[in-house]
């Protein structure tokens, strides 16, 4: 008898929600990114933070497209896009309350897009009370995504139908491992020891694109990422869709990743094995 079992619980976003989320950012990437890529004028292009924290007029458009269509078709979630923190920081302590909310980097690996390379992104999360349950990373120049959401494995899926199952890479020894590592945006008094782990590795370096550092790791290419910041809009997708992959995702202290958390180091690993060699090595993070 099953009569007196709880009802399975609801996905947050149903499949043809998903493939409505995945159109709207397919639109805006062919509309307001693509034609600008490769086309910018001087005055498409500012800086935010520092003199390399670019923000482009893709970035703003795609992100203007993006909240209205998501605004439309999910009136009581909340959005919140990178370039709008920008100009209203407090949307950012919303998220932890959120029953849905959808957080968007336009364009991720702005420096890229404004420098014309073709390493960039759009990433797209949704999230129930700041815990990631859908991830999309689009590549709009291969028209290809990797997705996720938390009942189901991540895939990488193409344009022309085709779709396989991500896994990502196994363990290895320390020295053997090879990881992303963004070692200008550590706080300048933690770089020398940041810098001074990195020959412990086969390889360490950085894409300067979230985006294509999580895919790469959900895909087996690279073995671990440690972040320097926890911008939810750089790594809510992608620590889900490395989940999903079959990665160890923990924060560097202990306990899970949520889109609400802004402060702290966010570590992904092939294996729990793997994670704790590396946890030990970059525990000077926690002092």
């Amino acid at each position: 008898m099953t009569d007196n079992l709880p009802a399975a619980p609801k996905p947050a976003l149903t499949t043809a929600q998903q493939q409505h989320v995945l159109n709207i950012i397919r639109r805006a990437a062919k509309a307001e990114i693509m034609p600008r890529f490769r086309s910018l004028a001087s005055s498409d292009i500012a800086s935010k933070s520092r003199p390399d924290d670019l923000v482009t007029a893709a970035d703003t458009a795609a992100e203007t497209m993006i909240t209205r269509a998501l605004q439309t078709a999910f009136p009581s979630a909340l959005v919140v896009g990178e370039e709008a923190v920008a100009a209203d920081p407090t949307l950012l302590t919303k998220i932890a309350e959120a029953p849905l909310a959808f957080i968007i980097d336009p364009v991720d690996g702005t420096w890229n897009f404004a420098h014309e390379l073709a390493v960039f992104g759009v990433i797209l999360a949704a999230t129930q009370f700041g815990r990631p349950v859908f991830g999309l990373i689009y590549d709009p120049v291969a028209d290809d995504w990797a997705i996720a959401d938390s009942d189901s494995s991540a895939r990488l899926e193409r344009a022309t139908g085709t779709s396989r199952t991500l896994h990502a890479a196994i363990g290895k020894p320390v020295e053997k491992l090879a990881g992303y590592i963004p070692l200008n945006l550590f706080a300048h008094h933690l770089r020398p020891k940041v810098a001074a782990a990195l020959p412990s590795f086969a390889r360490s370096h950085t894409l300067r694109c979230s985006a294509h550092e999580y895919r790469m790791i959900a895909q087996g290419h690279t073995d671990f990422l440690l972040t320097a910041t926890l911008h939810p809009w750089d790594h809510a997708a992608g620590a889900l869709i490395c989940a999903r992959a079959g990665a160890h995702v923990e924060m560097l202290e202990g306990g899970e990743y949520s889109a609400g958390r802004h402060e702290g180091h966010l570590l992904v690993a092939p294996d729990k094995a793997t994670w704790n060699r590396l946890q030990k090595i970059f525990s000077f993070l926690l002092e």
